[in-house]
């Protein structure tokens, strides 16, 4: 960090400066999902007291006893931080008042319309802004589209006559955690972070560099927002442009597989993408949307995201047809049929079943008269049209 740098901090961002490299900076993290979880277990690891605040009252029993609900995080570290008084959670929004850094990562789901769902987000904001005080660096997680955090979140936290970048500090960092994925975790994958101002980067930066392996400083908050949407867009997309591929394939009976290998031994210019049921999780459906919506605002259309969704939208209705006509060349309805799905969770090793197609196939499938069964070691239950189904061993 530069002297510069540094001579240009608020006397507010000195002292918060110097909290953190001490680790004597009160961390707190709102929304224990799987997102916020890992973070705080990771900043507590770092050497800072976190306190997670989380309106799920079940979970912050569970945290305050030692035992982790979030697969990729065991209990083993949950009990250590909190018996060692390094990890609390709590439900009440009192506790901001205590905190200097305050990571925000609550759900940002999209209402039926295909819009952003900004409650959680605003929710979150306002109760920052109740207990917002001079040395408090707020820091956005939260999927959402460019300009959220100028926009939206900042216009919320200044009604308190606080400037930013002087007596509160404001950035978007974008979570980039991927469940179930045993080689890269909160503290190996690198951090993007902008801020509203250059003292505003510079202090999330020193944050996060405390517990994570690699942080990535860019210009603005809204670039470190498009850096999300990019990922997730540019899965979806190519998701879906392989899985119009695999629909031609079947067309003409050519092995659709086979085609993806053989491409993939191009040394450049190729990356390899596989066809599926259909899209799931927490993000790549759904993220990409939030562009759009923000694209549709400065009037530009983004083609390439609707259509990428339609397609991957209508792959679980074609796995039935397929099921369908497999059972019809064997002289057998489906109507009466028993199928047995392997695995409902919208990818392997995760537990979570947000936005699985699984789920729409075998709604498709009862709907058409089949009786479904299915089995996932990760998810013991599952409600299907009304109906409590458990998983078979």
């Amino acid at each position: 960090m530069s002297g510069t740098a540094i001579n240009a901090l608020s006397k507010a961002g000195q002292q918060l400066r110097d909290k953190i490299l001490c680790r004597t900076a009160r961390a707190g993290v709102m929304g224990l999902g799987y997102v916020g979880l890992p973070l705080a277990v990771e900043l507590a690891e770092a050497g800072f007291q976190v306190t997670g605040i989380e309106v799920a009252r079940d979970k912050v029993a569970e945290i305050n006893a030692g035992r982790s609900y979030v697969r990729d995080v065991p209990s083993e570290r949950v009990e250590r931080l909190v018996r060692e008084g390094r990890l609390r959670a709590v439900s009440s929004y009192e506790v901001l008042a205590e905190l200097d850094t305050v990571n925000i990562c609550v759900p940002t789901p999209l209402r039926k319309t295909k819009d952003p769902d900004m409650s959680y987000i605003a929710q979150a904001c306002q109760a920052v802004a109740q207990y917002l005080h001079p040395g408090m660096l707020v820091i956005l997680e939260s999927t959402t589209y460019p300009g959220t955090t100028e926009e939206f979140v900042l216009p919320m936290l200044e009604t308190q006559g606080l400037k930013v970048g002087e007596d509160f500090f404001l950035c978007f960092s974008p979570e980039r955690v991927d469940p179930g994925n045993p080689h890269y975790n909160t503290r190996n994958i690198p951090k993007v972070v902008g801020g509203c101002t250059p003292a505003c980067t510079e202090l999330a930066t020193l944050f996060y560099s405390q517990a994570v392996e690699k942080v990535v400083p860019v210009s603005s908050t809204r670039v470190a927002e498009m850096v999300k949407l990019l990922e997730n867009t540019f899965r979806m997309i190519n998701i879906g442009l392989v899985n119009e591929i695999a629909l031609m394939c079947d067309r003409m009976g050519i092995d659709v597989w086979e085609v993806i290998d053989a491409a993939a031994t191009k040394p450049f210019g190729f990356m390899a993408f596989y066809p599926g049921p259909g899209l799931g999780g927490h993000c790549i459906p759904v993220d990409p949307f939030y562009l759009s919506w923000k694209s549709k605002q400065a009037g530009i259309e983004a083609r390439f995201i609707e259509l990428a969704g339609y397609i991957n939208g209508q792959m679980p209705l074609f796995v039935v047809e397929k099921i369908q006509n497999a059972l019809n060349d064997r002289y057998k309805p489906l109507r009466g049929a028993h199928i047995h799905l392997l695995g409902v969770a919208y990818k392997r090793d995760v537990d979570d079943v947000r936005e699985s197609p699984a789920l729409d196939i075998a709604h498709l499938l009862k709907k058409r008269g089949a009786y479904v069964t299915y089995s996932d070691p990760y998810v013991p239950r599952i409600e299907l049209d009304g109906e409590e189904l458990q998983s078979q061993d």
